[in-house]
């Protein structure tokens, strides 16, 4: 891995920082392009970025690039010739993206389509790219495997990253670009999305104000630690496929309530709950059959959901001052 350049996109977002960090860790060298998109906080994101810089100035380099600007992203690719390209940026959020579905098909599909142009374009052969567990959409066969039909996303956000899992089969298939593309099971950890729920409910139980528990409480939800995504996604990196589409998930669901339990105890807190009605665009349950994972990356999911809660709240107390 030492040997080759990498490309990261979206870089200070939750996933992104935490595989460019392993790639620091590995001795890689790499150019890391992330916009600071203001879906939430900025200063997060910069956050990261100022961690990322603290490790290795030589290593890491970082670009403030829209991949949205189809120009900018040829010239980079075209500049700095990497050997394989980490494609992690998009924008996220399920509900979000009811409310401004443009942002989807610009930041999802287009910003997508930008980076495989410049990639067929320059003769870049080898494209990691982050894709979501939401695209099962309203499969009902649980646990979700890879070849499942999944034609009934529930939201933008789903229905956008379909999109660009289809157009990185037909790039493969018209020219030979190869991809691995990792489907991401409800990731958690250290770092960590303030839109996302680990941190919705540490706010609301460290601040004592209720949290909101959609279907009556009656969803699962396969939680899987950032460690053992990052250890799928390098994996991937690493062996030399021409294209497949392999779920990244801790393969052993939690239902909600049972999950916002084991952060109380963390927290040593409790706060109200409020069971209501499941929201647009929501699914109900997610759970990774992750057997190809195992299969062909040797994935074994490490973290108990205990160990990685209390990592979490770690750090969510020290970074936001909190307890």
């Amino acid at each position: 891995m030492k040997n080759k350049k990498y490309l990261i996109t979206g870089v200070a977002g939750f996933i992104g920082y935490s595989i460019a960090k392993r790639l620091i860790n590995e001795g890689c060298s790499q150019l890391s392009l992330d916009n600071f998109e203001p879906y939430y906080d900025v200063e997060l994101k910069k956050a990261r970025i100022s961690d990322l810089l603290s490790l290795n100035k030589d290593k890491f380099k970082f670009l403030k690039v829209d991949l949205k600007n189809a120009a900018l992203v040829n010239a980079v690719i075209k500049d700095y010739k990497p050997d394989v390209i980490c494609h992690v940026a998009a924008q996220a959020g399920v509900r979000h993206s009811l409310k401004f579905p443009t942002s989807y098909t610009d930041n999802n599909v287009q910003a997508t389509l930008n980076i495989l142009e410049a990639a067929k374009k320059h003769k870049v052969k080898d494209i990691v790219f982050a894709s979501t567990s939401s695209v099962y959409g309203l499969n009902s066969t649980i646990p979700f495997q890879e070849d499942a039909n999944i034609d009934s996303p529930l939201s933008v956000y789903a229905a956008t990253k379909r999109a660009c899992e289809l157009l990185c089969y037909t790039y493969h298939h018209l020219y030979g670009i190869r991809f691995r593309i990792l489907r991401f099971f409800t990731v958690y950890g250290p770092w960590g999305r303030p839109d996302m729920s680990p941190v919705l409910f540490a706010n609301s139980i460290i601040n004592q104000t209720p949290i909101k528990v959609y279907n009556q409480g009656k969803m699962m939800r396969d939680f899987t630690y950032i460690d053992d995504i990052v250890d799928g996604f390098i994996e991937a990196i690493k062996r030399p496929m021409d294209f497949e589409i392999i779920n990244l998930g801790c393969g052993n669901p939690i239902n909600l309530l049972d999950y916002i339990t084991l952060i109380e105890k963390s927290l040593g807190k409790e706060t109200e709950k409020i069971l209501t009605d499941i929201q647009p665009g929501e699914m109900k349950d997610t759970w990774a059959d992750i057997s190809k994972a195992q299969k062909l990356l040797d994935y074994k999911p490490q973290v108990l959901i205990e160990e990685g809660i209390d990592n979490f709240t770690g750090w969510f107390k020290e970074y936001y001052k909190e307890g």
